[in-house]
């Protein structure tokens, strides 16, 4: 269990801390020879129980209440001292409004100098500090009179914080990244660099690859150390001391961070709930300047108010604060507002998004995503956005923000019925907002197939419009391609249609097409161009394009060059050729000359069709030859070579020069 002490300068916190655990916190010169407490001290009380509780005193002057700030993020239980002859005064009041806006909810009064006054005084000012407390989430807490000269009392309060003690309940480990807040940074000769902080949230060990935040820098835990001694892990509740490499002291500070690598992502933008303390006597205006005291970093920063509104005293609002330089947060962390000369505590409040996005923050869907993430936990918030968010649940800023291994998050995606899209960029929707869309997309192609007969398909970027405008497209092309890995959906490029869909299977496309393909299969292994094949037909060259282009898409002709479609069969045969040719020659390969005497085509063509065969990883160019690649059946089909005597090459290089003279006019 983390203590913090909290209260007035000079109220007996440090001797009170002596008196519990023989340890002096008053560790710098400057403050023995002042006797007051300037920087955080830090003490340990091991309980016959094995639990040990972990003091963090801190200084209670105003000026030092930054220090303060730093040394009372993360602890478990306050302490808190007023002293019997003062009574209560500004400090304790302003200590009090922190860990109220802090969320502590366990601690113990203390009213210390009791050996000083009267027993009516004690009284009083234990009455005094019980009424302070009622309004606050410490009501009700043991209010205790002690003297750590006299020792009055003390044997109750060791025996009140032992009981606390023993009953806290252990902080989860397991399922979040490690993350510690540093609130100092020294060397040591022959260690190098050495930290320490308060563990938020999961383990460490030694050997670990972490990240100090917001800086960036990786580095390895060479050691741990806790109460001075040699440990072999550190866990979310402890106070530890890490050993790095990889990190200068000159580059590490308090403020900054050690954590797991999956959770850094330094931010200067947060949306958070924000309260204004009801003491306060003016309202929160937006874009105030302020300093953001979040774990131990302290950032100055504005407020941004929705509509450029206000915060009235004792009131709270969603609100985004604009920081001047990054740090590290994730969500439910608690933070403490104050004024521009740091002089005055107004407010603080708790971290809801880490990662705001750069839309409207007024817009309706960025309310309803706010008000899922304030939901709480994990599991709350994910079903709320599930609900919420149109265009699904990014799972990578979800699990950062909430600070999830992926381990943790597939438990929680499946018992939320989470449906997961994409790779990449993975997007999470619900399992039955899956199963419609799926349905849909298919009902959608078949409508257009339906509408559209000649089209070969629908685009991806039209059917996600259509369906699922803000579904981001690579999620809904997972979806499409899910269907296509069943069957039930065929993807050619950007397009999507049904499988088996024909784009000139209608009577009109069939009436050309049986024009068209005799006419192909007459041009032999050098069928005409699109231009002599429409001359020929009187057709427009345009509409015949376009027919072939379709044509080529159910696989019945293919485009080996810009102009020049060919029978499947007809390049079937060419590709077996090149398949003999290559089992002709010891070497297993053949050249373009030999290519071209064997088929009787112009050295142009012959070229251009195996650097077709090439595109389709039937052969492959091995520098002036080809080897054959792959089986050009499992491609094209069976077919036999080419036969009959060829040409002669003036023969063939004269009609394949007439064809380009003709393709030119």
């Amino acid at each position: 269990m983390i203590v913090a002490t909290a209260g007035h300068i000079d109220h007996g916190k440090t001797l009170l801390v002596k008196t519990l655990t023989g340890v002096d916190t008053d560790r710098l010169p400057e403050e023995k020879a002042r006797g007051i407490s300037i920087d955080l001290g830090f003490a340990y009380w091991p309980l016959e129980s094995g639990a040990v509780i972990g003091f963090v005193d801190v200084p209670g002057h105003e000026r030092f209440i930054r220090n303060m700030l730093a040394g009372v993020c993360g602890i478990d239980f306050a302490l808190l001292v007023v002293a019997a002859d003062d009574g209560v005064m500004p400090q304790t009041v302003e200590h009090l409004h922190i860990l109220e806006l802090l969320d502590i909810r366990r601690g113990i009064a203390a009213i210390t100098k009791v050996d000083r006054v009267a027993p009516e005084r004690v009284e009083m000012v234990a009455a005094e500090v019980t009424a302070l407390l009622a309004a606050t989430r410490l009501a009700g807490v043991p209010v205790l009179p002690v003297s750590a000269v006299s020792g009055a009392g003390i044997e109750e309060l060791r025996r009140t914080l032992t009981a606390a003690a023993n009953a806290q309940a252990a902080r989860a480990t397991e399922g979040q990244h490690f993350r510690l807040a540093i609130d100092r940074a020294f060397t040591i000769a022959g260690s190098g660099t050495v930290v320490t902080g308060t563990v938020f949230n999961g383990s460490v060990a030694p050997g670990d690859k972490l990240v100090v935040s917001p800086r960036g820098t990786p580095v390895r835990v060479r050691g741990i150390q806790m109460r001075g001694l040699a440990a072999a892990r550190a866990q979310a509740g402890q106070r530890c001391a890490l050993n790095l490499t990889g990190a200068d002291v000159e580059t590490v500070s308090r403020g900054d961070w050690v954590l797991h690598e999956a959770i850094h992502a330094p931010a200067q933008r947060v949306d958070a709930r924000v309260t204004v303390l009801a003491a306060e006597a003016n309202e929160l205006e937006h874009w105030t300047p302020l300093h953001v005291h979040l774990a131990t970093a302290d950032v100055t920063a504005r407020i941004s108010i929705p509509g450029g509104g206000a915060i009235a005293p004792g009131g709270s609002a969603i609100a985004q604060l604009a920081l001047d330089k990054p740090v590290g947060a994730l969500h439910g962390d608690r933070f403490i507002l104050r004024d521009q000369s740091a002089r005055r505590t107004l407010g603080g409040g708790v971290v809801i998004d880490p990662f705001p996005g750069a839309g409207r923050r007024a817009a309706a869907a960025r309310k309803a995503e706010l008000a899922a993430l304030e939901s709480g936990a994990p599991e709350a918030a994910l079903a709320e956005l599930l609900k919420a968010q149109e265009q699904g649940v990014d799972l990578s800023r979800f699990e950062r923000t909430f600070n999830l291994k992926p381990e943790r998050a597939a438990q929680l995606y499946s018992a939320a019925g989470v449906a997961v899209l994409g790779k990449e960029n993975r997007i999470g929707v619900a399992q039955a907002r899956r199963e419609g869309l799926r349905e849909r997309i298919s009902a959608a192609v078949c409508d257009f197939h339906r509408a559209q007969p000649q089209a070969v398909g629908v685009e991806m970027e039209a059917l996600r419009a259509q369906l699922a405008p803000k579904l981001p497209m690579e999620a809904f092309q997972s979806l499409a391609r899910e269907l296509a890995d069943e069957r039930r959906l065929e993807i050619g490029g950007t397009a999507a249609r049904l499988p088996g869909h024909d784009a000139t299977s209608n009577p009109e496309d069939e009436r050309m097409w049986q024009a068209v393909l005799p006419a192909l299969q007459a041009g032999g292994l050098a069928p005409p161009t699109v231009a002599e094949l429409a001359l020929k037909l009187k057709l427009k060259d345009a509409m015949l394009t376009d027919f072939l282009h379709r044509k080529s898409r159910t696989g019945e002709v293919m485009k080996v060059t810009p102009d020049r479609f060919y029978p499947r069969a007809v390049l079937a045969s060419l590709a077996a050729t090149a398949h003999a040719l290559a089992q002709r020659n010891a070497s297993g390969t053949f050249t373009a000359a030999q290519y071209r005497d064997a088929t009787g085509i112009g050295r142009g063509l012959a070229i251009e069709i195996l650097e077709y065969l090439d595109r389709l990883a039937i052969t492959q160019r091995v520098g002036d030859a080809r080897k054959m690649r792959k089986d050009y059946a499992a491609v094209l089909g069976p077919a036999a070579p080419v036969s009959g005597p060829a040409k002669t090459s003036a023969a063939k290089d004269a009609k394949e020069k007439q064809h380009q003279d003709f393709s030119r006019r």
